[in-house]
């Protein structure tokens, strides 16, 4: 009873935490399509295209653009000012807009489109920095070496550095390049390894300096749910930006060159005042839609934001869930009119809150341009010479910075107007002030120390932004994804509709085969669903189109924990055992099957999560979480609500007449068989060697390239030249426009294609405009399939859905990735086989079952992927697919394995082949069913998911076939082959197994 009463209160305590969670997104979704039909009422007063101008399709294109504009200012003004509104109560009572939209189930950049980008971080040019000659041609040499070989072995450049130096120069010690004593404690007598070992530490300071920095800049976009993480061995920062929409900015801000800058601080404060009034009232006027400034009127919009200052530079503090709001009102058109030309506003650290790693409030500082208009400042960071932090004479922290003499110049006349007006100096990197220290005095020679009540930790930071400023190494975008909004919209319908469909189709074949139990199943699978969604949305997860076919994937394997069971208790029912004992055999017997399908399915799961990146990301944190829970809901849940039903004196059914009839008392000859199955085994060996001959389509994120999403015909759009569309015509005028051959491909409908080019992914780009001229090119080859006189923003914004870029040096890593997370699944998978059925048969036939699986798989990948109708590509996807396919075609193989043992102990004088044949014959029901009930899934998934996930769903398709029949066909059979002399177990008699007490009989 105490299992029973434990059970009952985490199920209703998971429900109430997952409904609850859930609640955000229903009532913010409820509060936002009121906002959208508000909008929509006002945009019903502006005159239509056609009716603007009836005679000129370009003016109405740009007339258009200009609509679409205004509607998205309109609603994000909207959103800005309902931030403060109620709109449901929770445990802390009241929940505003702004709280429901920090705590709904995010949806990934994917499903509401936006921007992810990978950047490399140079640390070539830092060890070049960091050395005596940046142009030593030794130097040079052995880092282009090891950059040769960190492409290969995809270990960090550091790592690779000091082989590579030796190799080039084997008769110099690293020390002679980097001992500085003003910059480092290095001898000439310190070893490579101990030169390395610095050389380690300074980038990956440098390293995380660089993330510390694209964090803030991130935050400058607005965006909700950023996500950036480091990846220090091989140097590269991956940032995601769901929402946002203009790749060009992103680029521009995320690849720019730290920027040090010294300012003074904006110390006219009657100006101040008079200027917040009447912003106040420019930001009334606009919300309102209103042209009339009224400075009388007492709301305060914008000061309302600012909480009291903390320091005497600041206007005041900000939170920096308002920063955002804030941003938008400075950017508002009557709003910038009003800003002195010798003003701007910066934010930075607040003397409140200065922890660099939990920053929930910022102070705005005013500052004071040099030149009125521009950003430049009157000193930069090039004349820094030095910075370091230290202990004061007093104990306490300072920085210490030494100049040039330019600077020194500069810096003696900055401090003394400083010092005669009050002031104090912001240094600010990326318009991010760090400190704002005061000044007393002329400061003259160029050496100064920065004191006052600085923590170590203070010190350190501030140090390092002056260091960092002055580096001339960016992070360069190697990989970006940017996905418009109505594709991920389509994604999102797909999903939902495939998730739909397949859960219908399963409830009913639950009911139809296994009768009033089946409702047993379909309990836990609803729970199943619902506790995943709330988990994920609990932990702050975020929803992706991959995690939407995680879930579609789920509802299948959720009920496979079920149909074994259920199976084993059919057996236990035709045996003659009354329900009560059948559903105790039942659970106890299955409790070894599911558990062994569970932890190699979670395992598979966790090597994507572990290996993977982006999309593959969420679909392995869903998997994970399904598992998990379907474990739970599936065994524990199921047998509860079997338990409070028997106790009624009631039971449930598990026959149907149409489960009576299938595969009772089979006796195939499946052993028997096995040289007709080696045979075609030897032929899926061939095809899968040859198909490494034959070639694959690999994903743009394997091969390197540019890829653009383009839909021809857009549901809002008329285009009448999309009736010339051939895939031979488009790739003829676009190898015309880039006088290169481009990879053309049709997806999802006939009008919306796949455009793949090679041009200039590799080139140098110091400029910062590769991507601009590849998109112009794009534009121009297709102008003649698009309306006459379309504008490139109409062209951006309306008909490319879509677009990715991968450089070939990260290419190269996420191959030597999916190789790596491949072999590691596959020999983890083996060996927990091994430790599971403690014989090395066991392990040989799972082995060789999973390499037939992904030979098959591959095969399919290579012969036809010139035959299907939509792409059949090798990339992070697929990937995914091998793994999960591994996984489950596991659950099948375990299964028997199982049975086989079982046998073994019991059937004591029975042939090894009578054995094998029985175990897969009374496991046959059950390997069909939870086979049909994920390839019903998949099937559903493929035809309506939507392109993102198709070629997912189809190579498991293939897999799940393919998984099927080795289990039965290949594995099995090899228990017979090798060590023909060894028996499949120990009899019951001799059995050293432990007894485990069947945990899900409720006592």
């Amino acid at each position: 009873m105490q299992l029973k009463g434990l059970i009952k209160f985490f199920t209703i305590l998971l429900i109430v935490v997952c409904l609850f969670q859930l609640s955000y997104s229903v009532f913010l979704n409820k509060y936002e399509a009121k906002l959208e039909a508000k909008v929509k009422k006002q945009m019903a007063g502006f005159k239509k295209p056609a009716e603007m101008y009836p005679n000129n399709a370009l003016a109405q294109a740009q007339y258009a653009d200009s609509l679409k504009n205004i509607e998205e200012a309109f609603l994000a003004r909207a959103k800005d000012s309902s931030k403060n509104k109620v709109i449901t109560y929770g445990v802390e009572g009241k929940v505003t807009y702004q709280d429901a939209q920090r705590k709904q189930l995010n949806l990934g950049l994917d499903l509401q489109g936006g921007i992810a980008v990978t950047l490399e971080v140079g640390v070539d040019e830092m060890i070049k920095k960091r050395s005596l000659n940046p142009n030593d041609e030794g130097l040079n040499k052995a880092i282009a070496l090891a950059a040769q070989k960190k492409a290969k072995t995809g270990k960090s450049l550091i790592s690779v550095f000091g082989e590579s130096f030796k190799e080039t120069n084997p008769n110099v010690k690293l020390a002679s390049l980097f001992m500085n004593p003003n910059r480092n404690k290095l001898t000439l007598n310190d070893s490579d390894a101990e030169v390395l070992k610095w050389l380690d530490g300074e980038t990956s300071s440098a390293l995380i300096s660089t993330k510390e920095i694209l964090e803030k800049r991130v935050n400058k976009f607005g965006v909700a749910s950023t996500a950036i993480s480091l990846d220090k061995e091989q140097g590269i920062i991956n940032v995601e930006l769901p929402g946002a929409k203009d790749p060009a900015i992103v680029r521009k801000t995320l690849q720019a060159t730290a920027k040090l800058q010294f300012f003074e601080t904006y110390t006219e404060s009657d100006k101040l005042q008079d200027f917040f009034t009447k912003v106040d009232a420019a930001v009334i006027a606009y919300n309102r839609g209103d042209a009339t400034v009224d400075t009388s009127n007492k709301e305060t919009p914008f000061r309302s934001l600012f909480l009291p200052p903390s320091d005497r530079a600041t206007l005041g503090d900000v939170n920096v869930s308002d920063t955002a709001i804030l941003n938008r009102y400075l950017n508002y058109p009557n709003v910038k009119a009003l800003i002195p030309t010798d003003l701007k506003f910066m934010y930075g650290y607040s003397a409140a809150n200065k922890d660099p790693k939990n920053i929930v409030k910022v102070a705005m500082f005013p500052i004071k341009r040099f030149i009125p208009g521009s950003d430049d400042a009157r000193l930069e960071g090039d004349k820094v010479i030095e910075a370091d932090n230290d202990f004061g004479q007093t104990g306490k922290p300072e920085v210490r910075l030494k100049m040039n003499d330019a600077g020194a110049d500069i810096w003696a006349d900055m401090t003394k107007k400083v010092a005669e007006n009050k002031g104090n100096i912001a240094i600010a990197l990326d318009d991010f002030v760090y400190s704002a220290p005061t000044c007393s005095q002329e400061i003259k020679g160029g050496n100064t120390v920065i004191s006052g009540n600085f923590s170590v930790a203070d010190a350190t930071d501030l140090s390092s932004a002056l260091r960092t400023g002055k580096l001339d190494a960016p992070a360069r975008i190697t990989q970006e994804s940017v996905v418009g909004p109505s594709l991920g919209q389509d994604a999102v319908k797909g999903g939902i509709l495939s998730f739909a469909i397949a859960f219908g189709v399963i409830f009913l074949l639950m009911l139809v085969y296994y009768s009033s139990a089946g409702w047993v199943a379909n309990i836990a699978l609803v729970f199943n669903l619902i506790f995943t969604v709330g988990v994920l949305g609990a932990f702050g997860g975020v929803l992706t189109a991959a995690g939407i076919a995680g879930l579609v994937l789920t509802i299948g394997m959720a009920v496979d924990t079920n149909v074994i069971i259920f199976e084993r208790i059919k057996e236990e029912l035709i045996k003659g055992k009354n329900h009560k004992d059948a559903v105790d055999a039942g659970y106890k017997n299955s409790m070894a099957p599911v558990l062994d399908a569970h932890v190699t399915s979670f395992l598979t799961a966790l090597i994507l999560f572990l290996f993977g990146s982006g999309a593959v990301l969420g679909f392995a944190t869903t998997q994970m979480l399904g598992i998990v829970l379907s474990l739970f809901c599936g065994i524990l849940l199921s047998r509860l609500i079997t338990d409070i039903w028997m106790n009624k004196n009631r039971h449930f059914e598990y026959f149907t007449g149409i489960s009576k009839k299938i595969f009772k008392h089979a006796t195939f000859k499946f052993i028997e068989w096995r040289k007709y199955a080696y045979m075609i085994s030897a032929v899926v060996l061939a095809l899968g060697i040859a198909s490494f001959f034959y070639g694959f389509d690999q994903g743009v994120e394997y091969k390197g390239g540019r890829s653009f999403t383009i839909d021809f015909k857009p549901k809002t759009e008329i285009n009448d030249n999309a009736k010339n569309i051939t895939l031979d015509n488009i790739r003829a005028d676009l190898k015309v426009a880039f006088g290169d051959n481009v990879v053309v491909k049709t997806v999802d409908k006939a009008s919306q294609l796949d455009i793949t080019t090679s041009y200039l992914v590799n080139e140098a780009d110091p400029l910062k405009q590769n991507d601009s001229i590849v998109e112009a090119k794009l534009f121009v080859g297709l102008k003649k399939y698009l309306p006459a006189n379309i504008t490139y923003q109409n062209f951006n914004d309306v008909y490319k859905k879509g677009s990715k870029k991968v450089e070939a040096s990260i290419s190269e890593n996420l191959k030597s990735g999916a190789w790596k997370s491949t072999l590691i699944a596959i020999f983890i998978i083996t060996l927990y086989i091994f430790i599971r059925f403690r014989d090395w048969r066991y392990s040989v036939g799972t082995i060789i079952a999973l390499l037939h699986d992904i030979l098959v798989t591959l095969a399919v990948f290579s012969f036809c992927r010139k035959i299907m109708p939509f792409p059949l590509e090798i990339d992070q996807h697929f990937i995914a697919a091998v793994l999960t396919v591994a996984g489950f075609s596991m659950n099948d193989t375990v299964i028997v394995f199982d049975r086989v043992r079982e046998y073994a102990r019991k059937k004591v004088g029975a042939s090894k082949t009578e054995i094998i044949n029985t175990a897969i014959n009374d496991t046959l029901s059950r390997t069909i069913m939870t086979s049909l009930t994920v390839f019903i899934t998949l099937l559903i998934l493929f035809i309506f998911g939507g392109e993102v996930t198709r070629g997912f769903s189809f190579a498991m398709l293939v897999g799940v076939i393919t998984g099927t029949y080795s289990s039965i066909f290949v594995a099995a059979p090899i228990l017979i082959d090798f060590a023909k002399h060894k028996p499949l177990g120990k009899s019951s008699a001799e059995s050293d197994d432990l007894h485990v007490e069947d945990p899900t009989v409720m006592k």
